[in-house]
């Protein structure tokens, strides 16, 4: 069955049913582009409890985290309102708006994220001790945004359908908003890299589109060693299963505790958790109150997809636009209706190498890629892809008016043949241009404009109102969750992490 016949199946009832949400990541810095290491602002309340506002792996390193809207203005708006509350909480601070870390301390300095001393908090803290023993603390305070994505009537077989295809496709996408090809040189201290210096502390790679997704990236040797298969979610969660409860030599010389007694990880095993796992798009399932990501996903199916690769825009203000978010939603459509045979060991290490390549040499010209067996141009493919998009994107208007979806597609067509307008070749040209070649420099009057920016917007009082109850019962909601706790946090951690926990395969 082709591609226009799937379209045919959809009604404008699903189209105009599609949901999206954000969570976005950015690190504090001060004013000279150095890591903030204060703590996490206690105007923005608790974040273990707060619904929007918390922190991902450092205490430095704001997250934030939409609702579920029916388009991408109102998402936008929320995410846009977020910005506002959290500016006003930080003082002189400024949120860096680059994926690429700002001027970092040494490794061991890096706070990492606090959530009190509930036995839930103190896992948080200690997945990320762990992280940290695992990968270095500089490797995760690289920031991104998150773009969570359903559509009706989707099932999980769909939803693998459509991770397969977009793994296979994710090149494009690291090609027209992959937006970090610098790096301050204090993020590979001491280690082993292919990267050129362009300035005293800067590095790069004159054709990359993101090096946050390259080697340099969320990359490690344990988790090369994975080959999760997307065929289905039985073989998914049987990869993942295997690789939370398989022993890593390495990890098991580090142990769960050192000889003080203090937690160095939360187990010995390939992955800790869930979540670990680095993959530029996962299926997921919103979790009951102390429930596992894969016992969720193995009893209720996939309820939406989470697509990782996207950077930071430092030229957007609060790091993505709305006409990306439609782009996304044409590529998504385009990746669910698309047919898209089982894939195979030798097919997934072959997208690793694309991705590769397409992060770190993405805008050379002629840039060859592997597909089936062959090479092929990435605009080559890239053009082919988004000649395939045209009929999703004008039925997308259709559904819901104007011709939004087409001018994205538009220009994302004209950006495959015009590398220099690509956000990556403008943000070097930037350095380039206007600051003396410096990623620092360049970020740091990037993350000023969009501080005064964002605080010169009008403030609600009633935003204003709103967020500081949710503050304050993010507090309360933290005491309470301590004051209630009874279980010593070791048989906690033995039982959350305890193989039955995981749930059981879903009946066929």
């Amino acid at each position: 069955m082709g591609l226009q016949q799937h379209l045919g199946a959809l009604t404008p009832d699903r189209l105009q049913g599609i949901r999206r949400g954000v969570e976005k990541e950015s690190l504090r810095a001060d004013a000279q582009g150095h890591l903030a290491l204060t703590p996490h602002p206690a105007a923005l309340g608790s974040a273990l409890e707060h619904p929007h506002i918390t922190t991902d792996f450092s205490e430095s390193q704001l997250e934030f985290i939409t609702g579920v809207h029916a388009s991408p203005e109102a998402c936008l708006a929320e995410l846009t309102q977020i910005h506002q509350v959290a500016y006003r909480a930080i003082g002189d601070e400024m949120l860096w708006v680059g994926s690429m870390p700002c001027g970092l301390p040494s490794d061991e300095t890096i706070p990492i994220g606090r959530y009190g001393t509930s036995n839930v908090g103190r896992a948080k803290s200690i997945y990320r001790m762990g992280l940290g023993h695992r990968y270095g603390r500089r490797m995760q305070t690289i920031s991104g945004i998150h773009y969570n994505w359903s559509m009706p009537g989707v099932s999980s077989e769909q939803y693998f359908s459509l991770i397969r295809n977009f793994r296979r496709h994710s090149f494009l996408l690291l090609y027209l908003f992959g937006a970090s090809p610098a790096v301050c040189s204090s993020f590979v201290a001491g280690r082993d890299h292919p990267l050129q210096p362009l300035a005293e502390h800067t590095l790069h790679l004159p054709h990359a589109t993101s090096l946050r997704m390259g080697r340099l990236g969320y990359q490690s040797d344990a988790q090369a060693s994975l080959s999760v298969s997307y065929n289905s979610l039985d073989s998914y969660a049987a990869s993942l299963q295997d690789a939370m409860t398989r022993p890593y030599p390495a990890y098991e010389t580090l142990g769960v505790r050192n000889p003080g007694g203090e937690y160095n990880q939360l187990a010995t095993s390939l992955l800790q958790i869930e979540n670990e796992f680095y993959g530029t798009i996962r299926p997921k399932r919103v979790i009951r109150r102390g429930e596992r990501p894969l016992h969720a996903l193995r009893e209720r199916g996939v309820e939406y997809v989470e697509v990782r690769l996207m950077d930071l825009d430092p030229f957007e203000p609060v790091g993505i636009a709305v006409p990306t978010m439609r782009l996304l939603d044409v590529f998504l459509l385009h990746c669910l209706l698309s047919d898209s045979p089982p894939d195979t060991p030798a097919e997934i290490a072959a997208l690793g190498r694309n991705q590769h390549r397409a992060a770190e040499h993405g805008r050379k010209p002629g840039l060859m890629l592997e597909r089936d067996g062959h090479e092929m141009s990435l605009s080559d493919w890239g053009d082919e892809l988004l000649r395939q998009c045209e009929p999703i994107a004008l039925a997308l208007d259709q559904a819901q008016g104007g011709q939004a979806h087409r001018d994205a597609l538009a220009d994302a067509a004209a950006r495959l043949h015009a590398p220099d307008t690509t956000p990556s070749a403008r943000v070097l040209a930037a350095m380039v241009r206007e600051f003396d070649r410096s990623h620092t420099r360049f970020t740091v009057a990037q993350s000023h404009r969009t501080r005064q920016a964002l605080l010169a917007l009008p403030y609600a009082e009633a935003l204003d109102a709103r967020f500081r109850q949710l503050a304050q019962k993010s507090v309360i909601d933290q005491r309470a969750k301590e004051a209630t706790d009874t279980l010593p946090f070791e048989a906690f951690r033995q039982q959350y992490l305890a193989v039955e926990q995981l749930g059981v395969a879903l009946a066929a």
